[in-house]
Order: structure tokens, then sequence, then C-alpha cells
């Protein structure tokens, strides 16, 4: 199986910056792309932005210009740069990644299990 752990949650000040980490273990054959979802009270979980093993980027609109992602493959670490944080970005962060431990026979969705982006106005 493969584990996925974020880490770089907390509490900041609107227009302050966090950076996310999430680093996956485990018995890792392969890692494709990963991602970052958020999900705010009351809302559905939204995807944030991913990134592909190729370092190929996409975000939605809300965090563009604000939000970065980047990846260590030898590491199998994702990470989330995010600066001018705004009140909206208040949310659990999620880590994905698609991958496949050596005891799966496809690529599946591996979960992290959130750490908590509190933005205060």
């Amino acid at each position: 199986q493969v584990q996925l752990v974020e880490s770089g949650g907390g509490l900041v000040h609107a227009g302050g910056s966090l950076r996310l980490s999430c680093a996956a273990s485990g018995s890792i054959a392969s890692i494709n792309a990963m991602g970052w979802y958020r999900q705010a009270p009351g809302k559905e979980r939204e995807l944030v932005a991913v990134i592909a093993s190729g370092g190929t980027t996409n975000y939605i609109d809300s965090v563009k210009g604000r939000f970065t992602i980047s990846r260590d493959n030898a590491k199998n670490t994702v990470f989330l740069q995010m600066n001018s944080l705004k009140p909206e970005d208040t949310a659990v962060y999620y880590c994905k990644a698609n991958g496949r431990s050596y005891s799966d026979v496809y690529v599946k969705a591996y979960w992290g299990k959130g750490t908590l982006v509190t933005v205060s106005s």
C-alpha cells in the first residue's frame, strides 16, 4: 500500500503564506499525477492544483497566481506554496496521488488524511 502524509497547515492572517507538503511512502511501484484538493465546511471537495509526473501543472481559477504546486519525484513528495491567502481559502487540504503499490494490479487513487488551513480576516 501507499500512505500519504500531509503537513504544513495552520492558522494564518489574510495575506499570509503557508507551504503544504505531502510525502508518499510504503510499497511504491510508481507515482503518477499528484494533487491537492480542499474541502471547506458545508462544501464539496474541490481540486485545487495538480501536477503530472513530468511537471505539467493545472490550477483552479481562484488560486492562479497565488498558489504554486511542485514535486520532488525522488522523494515522492508534492508541495503547495500558498501566498496571498484569503479567508475563503480556509479548508481542509487533502493530498492525492495516482499510483501503484507492488500489490496493486492497476493504478489507483491514494488520499492523505488532510491538514487544516485557517485564514483569518
